[in-house]
C-alpha cells in the first residue's frame, strides 16, 4: 500500500502521459442528467464553504455547493490552484478517475477490508490507527477540523484545510494519513448491511471483497463506493470519520474538495 494518498504531483504526471480529462473537467449532457437546467450543466464539482455561522448540522447541503469550474487543478474553484501544492492530496476525482490512474500506474484500489487491516497498522481494537487517545502528549496525530463546524476550521493542528502529506506521524506500518486530510476511495461497493449479512452466514470472512452491487437505502438509484478513513472536515461535532472502524460513501462520479484515494499494488507471492 501506497505510504501517503496520492498527490497532485503524481496525478499531474498521469495526466501530462495521457491527456486523461476528470470527470470534473467533462461538460454534464442533457443526456446523463435528464430535466436538468441548461445552466447546471456546466463542468465543476462540489466545494465545501463555510457558513456564516452556526447552523442546525441536519442538511450538509448547508455548507456544500456545486462550483463551477472545480476540478483537480482547481479544488476550490477556477480562482484556486495546486501551484506550491505539489506535495498535497490530489482532490476532485471521481471514482473513475481514482481507477483510470491506478490502471496506468499498475496498482489498484483496495479493498475496504484491506484498507482497514492497513490502516490500524498492527493495533487491532483501537479508536484511531495510533492508539485510543485523540491526542497523544498534547499533540495532535490528524489533520481534522477545529472550531465551531462549519464556521471556522481554527487550525489548531496546524493546517486550516488540506495538509501536505506526511504532515503527522505514520501509523504502525509506515503510512501516514490513514486519519484526516482527506478521504479515500476504496474498491467494495457501499450497502451498509453488507458485514451484517456476513456475519448471519455464521462463517468468518477472510479478505471479503465487498458485495456485488450498491444500495443506500436512502439514495437506491445512485451507484456508491464506500470511502475511508475521514478528512480535514471531520470533528466530533458532526463527522468523527477518523476513527479507524468508520466508513464513509460517495457516488461514483461525484468528487470534491476533501476526497481523493491511496492505491496499493500487489506483489509476487512467496512459495
Amino acid at each position: 500500500m501506497d505510504a501517503t494518498e496520492l498527490t497532485n504531483e503524481a496525478f499531474a504526471a498521469f495526466v501530462k502521459a495521457t491527456g486523461y480529462l476528470t470527470i470534473a473537467e467533462r461538460t454534464p449532457t442533457a443526456a446523463e442528467f435528464p430535466g436538468a437546467p441548461p445552466e447546471n450543466l456546466v463542468a465543476g464539482s462540489t466545494v465545501f464553504t463555510p457558513t456564516p455561522g452556526p447552523v442546525p448540522l441536519n442538511n450538509h447541503y448547508q455548507w456544500w455547493r456545486y462550483q463551477k469550474g472545480a476540478n483537480w487543478r482547481h479544488p476550490e474553484g477556477p480562482e484556486s490552484s495546486i501551484t506550491g501544492r505539489e506535495k498535497y492530496p490530489v482532490v476532485q476525482i471521481a471514482y473513475d478517475d481514482a481507477m483510470a490512474y491506478a490502471n496506468w500506474a499498475g496498482k489498484r484500489l483496495p479493498t475496504e477490508a484491506e484498507w482497514e487491516f492497513a490502516a490500524r497498522g498492527g493495533m487491532a481494537g483501537k479508536l484511531y490507527a495510533w492508539g485510543d487517545d485523540f491526542h497523544v502528549a498534547g499533540k495532535a496525530m490528524a489533520n481534522t477540523y477545529q472550531g465551531t463546524f462549519p464556521v471556522k476550521d481554527t487550525g489548531d493542528d496546524g493546517f486550516a484545510g488540506l495538509a501536505p502529506v506526511a504532515s503527522f506521524a505514520p501509523n504502525g506500518y509506515g503510512l501516514y494519513d490513514v486519519g484526516g486530510n482527506a478521504w479515500e476511495w476504496v474498491s467494495d461497493w457501499y450497502r451498509p448491511d453488507y458485514y451484517a449479512q456476513l456475519a448471519a452466514a455464521g462463517v468468518t470472512a477472510r479478505n471479503p471483497q465487498g458485495p456485488e452491487s450498491s444500495f443506500d437505502p436512502s439514495e437506491p438509484s445512485e451507484k456508491k463506493r464506500v470511502q475511508r478513513g475521514g478528512s480535514f472536515l471531520c470533528t466530533d461535532q458532526y463527522c468523527s470519520r477518523y476513527l479507524v472502524g468508520t466508513r464513509g460513501k460517495g457516488e461514483i462520479s461525484t468528487g470534491s474538495n476533501h476526497l481523493g484515494v491511496r492505491l496499493v499494488k500487489d506483489g509476487q507471492k512467496r512459495n
